[in-house]
């Protein structure tokens, strides 16, 4: 995991507003950075990285699959999360408990 990804975890794990978060959840041939099972949401955390080379055709064919399958995507900038993780996992709660 990277260190947004750990920060997130940290808080996402003590399941804050009962809501179960899976870690580096396997579905299919990807690896979600998160996942909520019970409201279909993938949560994708993208760093630099995501910005360089043939990423952003694969992060939308990622995106184009989850969505087929029924599953929302959730992308969060990694300088959001270590700007203020709590504030991150405080509006991804919110966004779960209202769904």
């Amino acid at each position: 995991m990277s260190l947004p990804e750990v920060l997130l975890w940290q808080i996402l794990r003590k399941q804050p507003g009962y809501v179960k978060f899976r870690r580096q959840h396997p579905i299919g041939r990807y690896v979600l950075d998160f996942y909520v099972f019970e409201l279909k949401l993938a949560i994708e955390i993208d760093g630099l990285a995501h910005d360089m080379g043939d990423r952003a055709e694969r992060d939308e064919a990622r995106y184009q699959w989850l969505e087929s399958q029924g599953i929302r995507v959730l992308r969060i900038a990694a300088k959001d999360v270590l700007a203020d993780p709590a504030a991150v996992a405080d509006s991804i709660v919110r966004l779960c408990t209202e769904s």
